[in-house]
């Protein structure tokens, strides 16, 4: 709603302490012989039908204001009459408001298929292809494979299987965050149980990990928090330069407990910070199996749904830092409810 406008159920509770009454509907129909529906109303028992009503104003054909309460004098029905009117012009706006959103839903929603056809038909097919060429020239007749080139393809195999799984997890838990079904169980849990864990599926050797075991422990639920961190930090190793680990630390501040993620990769403009959190996003020039721009996405919403944060600051010297603020046990109430949000990686 814009600043200073005035919704219909506001218009409609002034009405009603204005004139002293009861209660207050608005009332419309879309013809002479159809029911009457109720647009609007506050007090309590409405009138379904301007003849319940023990005032009742008619706007235009088919619409009319029903007041209950008591009769009102000639001179108030006036007053009536112009507050009848705006209460029409208010819920003009509100429909038509009402509309534009669901233009902008939809569009949105286009935006995100296109994207997502796009994305995934190439995402699917590259390691695809890799498995089919793999298994293809494994089952071969007309060549002698060496144990080193068996394993060099049985490896391709399994690397391609690793990015179909990756991919098809992280399209099902946005899928999740879109629709609301994300529902965390939070417990008491320290940090060095969950994070070691979400490193699995990055290089051994490229990220340095620096998780005190003297942090409080924090409220979370340790199956998103895996999640979150391991799509954070698969996203930091690809855009590190080779050699260079990205460095995965972990702080307390006040009741919060800080993990930073630091890369030392080419950064991101301020301009694009939060576009990097949108679905189907890949800043810059991607490296290869970046994915379809949906790491970051996930692990925000994931962040979110356990009441904490996930920011991006650059990395002092080059490169771009992930912050995801958690809240330290004992801080506040369990959450045990989502807060879903639709964002996206890069």
């Amino acid at each position: 709603m814009l600043r200073g406008e005035t919704s219909l159920e506001a218009l409609l509770e002034r009405v009603r302490e204005t004139f002293g009454m009861e209660s207050v509907a608005l009332l419309e129909r879309e013809s002479d012989v159809a029911p009457w529906t109720c647009a609007g109303s506050v007090g309590p028992r409405p009138c379904q039908s301007p003849e319940d009503a023990d005032v009742d104003m008619p706007v235009g054909d088919h619409m009319a204001l029903a007041l209950t309460g008591r009769v009102l004098p000639a001179e108030d029905r006036r007053v009536l009459a112009a507050f009848a009117a705006q209460a029409v012009v208010v819920l003009d706006r509100r429909r038509l408001r009402e509309e534009a959103d669901r233009a902008r839903t939809l569009a949105e929603g286009n935006r995100i298929r296109t994207a997502l056809l796009a994305a995934v038909s190439h995402d699917l097919r590259t390691p695809l292809a890799g498995i089919k060429a793999s298994v293809t020239s494994l089952r071969s007749d007309d060549v002698e494979w060496s144990e080193e080139d068996r394993a060099a393809l049985l490896e391709a195999i399994e690397e391609g299987a690793d990015r179909l799984d990756h991919l098809v997890g992280n399209l099902l838990d946005m899928s999740r965050l879109q629709t609301g079904t994300v529902t965390p169980i939070i417990r008491e849990i320290d940090l060095d149980e969950v994070v070691p864990m979400a490193l699995g599926g990055v290089p051994e050797g490229s990220v340095e990990l620096d998780v005190p075991e003297t942090l409080p422990m924090v409220e979370v639920d340790a199956g998103l928090l895996e999640r979150a961190v391991a799509n954070v930090v698969e996203n930091a190793v690809k855009y590190s330069p080779p050699g260079t680990p990205v460095l995965v630390a972990a702080s307390a501040i006040a009741d919060r407990v800080e993990v930073r993620v630091v890369d030392r990769g080419p950064g991101v403009p301020d301009e694009a910070k939060e576009r990097i959190f949108e679905p189907f996003q890949r800043y810059g020039d991607a490296p290869r199996g970046a994915g379809v721009g949906l790491g970051l996405a996930v692990a925000r919403g994931f962040a979110e749904a356990m009441g904490g944060t996930l920011d991006v600051e650059d990395t002092p010297g080059g490169g771009l830092t992930m912050v995801l603020t958690l809240q330290a046990a004992g801080a506040r109430p369990v959450l045990l409810s989502s807060a879903p949000q639709e964002r996206q990686a890069r």
